[in-house]
């Protein structure tokens, strides 16, 4: 299928953007995150990327981030409205749609995202999510919302050796948000965006509940 095929480029990019220390460029840093950005290959923009360590287990941290309908996401993170679940491919891969309410003082208006989904498990412990935009006849345009597209994205979960209570979670963002912004807008709205998300996942995972974080074998098996 497309998707699939989609998909398999969409793992490698985001595990290049992982191994790849080349060009990044400091932004802004906090107690919980150091933010950095180089210019994107996919687009005209920027990708950002977020290297922070979150005082809890790679499965706490996951359930707060996992991307599914009815999740913790719209519970914590500011950025994140509503998350909806169009179309499942396999036990990995499914079509999301994500809806991000008015930010930055409401210069930025809600915008919808559709994108193809990707889950994988590495043998290092690390759960990741990976991302980046498709077009599904189920979600088309609305005219209550700005379409936005993510580029090839992703947030890896990544377990501190000797230490089971805490997670590197590192995080990569090239989203052109759509409409009508200035440059200026969108280069001060994603790292102080970004930094709020440590802050805010740093606070949720402090009341979750882990639970297995999915059938190793069954995720695996289809990576």
């Amino acid at each position: 299928m497309a998707y699939q095929e989609r998909v398999r480029s969409l793992a490698d990019t985001v595990q290049l953007y992982r191994k790849d220390p080349s060009g990044w460029q400091s932004c802004k840093r906090t107690n919980e995150v150091s933010i950095y950005w180089r210019p994107s290959t996919e687009f005209s923009g920027n990708i950002y990327k977020g290297d922070g360590i979150v005082s809890a287990s790679p499965e706490a941290v996951w359930e707060c981030l996992k991307p599914e309908a009815g999740g913790l996401r719209t519970k914590w993170d500011q950025n994140v409205k509503d998350f909806e679940l169009i179309e499942t491919i396999s036990d990995t891969i499914s079509i999301c749609r994500t809806i991000t309410p008015s930010a930055f003082m409401k210069i930025i208006s809600p915008r919808d995202f559709v994108d193809v989904v990707l889950i994988k498990q590495y043998e290092d412990g690390t759960i990741a999510s990976a991302a980046t935009n498709v077009e599904h006849p189920l979600s088309p345009p609305q005219p209550t919302y700005v379409r936005g597209f993510n580029y090839p994205c992703g947030c890896f979960c990544i377990p501190v050796p000797g230490v089971p209570d805490k997670t590197q979670v590192l995080t990569f963002f090239q989203t052109d948000l759509g409409g009508y912004l200035p440059q200026t807008v969108v280069d001060s709205f994603f790292p102080s965006s970004m930094a709020g998300f440590y802050s805010n996942l740093s606070k949720a995972v402090k009341t979750v509940k882990t639970r297995p974080a999915f059938s190793q074998r069954k995720y695996e098996s289809r990576c």
